[in-house]
C-alpha cells in the first residue's frame, strides 16, 4: 500500500457478501484499519452486503469497526422505469443494443422482484433461458412467467 501511495495510486479492498464474513475476518479488517488511523489511510475498504450486515456491525463486539465506517449506502428498490433501464444497461454491457425484453415482461419482472436488483438479475437470466427454450427472439410475458415459476418453485 505504501508503494502505491508513493506513486499516487490508491489501494481499494472490496469484500462482497460481507454479511457472510466471520468474526475473525472482521477483527482482522479492524486491525488493518487501525494501522493508518492517525495518518493518511493506506487503503480504502468497501464492505458490500445485505442489509443484515449493517445491523451485524452495530453489535457491541464490532463497535470499533463500525466506528470506522465513513460512508453507508443502501440501494433502494428500482421503480419500473429504472428496472427497464437497468436491464437495458446490462444487455448493452453484454453487447446487445436492441430491445430484448418486451414491456410486459419488464413489468412482470419488476412486479415480482419488487425492484430488487439481485432478483431482477435472476429473473432476467431465467427469462432468457425460457425464451430461448421456446424458440423466441425476445423475452415476452410468457417467457417471464415461466421464469417466475422456475425461480419461485420449491
Amino acid at each position: 500500500a505504501a508503494e502505491h501511495a508513493e506513486r499516487g495510486k490508491s489501494v481499494v479492498l472490496i469484500f462482497d457478501e460481507s454479511h457472510l464474513l466471520d468474526a475473525e475476518v472482521l477483527e482482522g479488517l479492524r486491525c488493518l484499519s487501525n494501522d493508518g488511523m492517525d495518518a493518511e489511510s493506506r487503503f480504502s475498504l468497501l464492505l458490500l452486503g445485505q442489509p443484515v450486515f449493517r445491523r451485524h456491525l452495530r453489535l457491541g463486539s464490532y463497535a470499533a469497526l463500525d466506528q470506522r465506517v465513513g460512508l453507508r449506502y443502501q440501494v433502494a428498490p428500482l421503480d419500473e422505469a429504472e428496472c427497464e433501464s437497468y436491464i437495458a444497461c446490462h444487455l448493452k454491457f453484454a453487447g446487445r443494443s436492441d430491445t430484448l425484453f418486451s414491456g410486459d415482461a419488464v413489468g412482470l419482472i419488476h412486479q415480482v422482484s419488487r425492484g430488487l436488483p439481485r432478483v431482477v438479475n435472476n429473473l432476467c437470466v431465467q427469462s432468457l433461458v425460457a425464451a430461448f427454450s421456446a424458440g423466441k427472439a425476445i423475452v415476452d410475458e410468457s417467457a417471464a412467467r415461466a421464469a417466475v415459476a422456475e425461480v419461485t418453485a420449491e
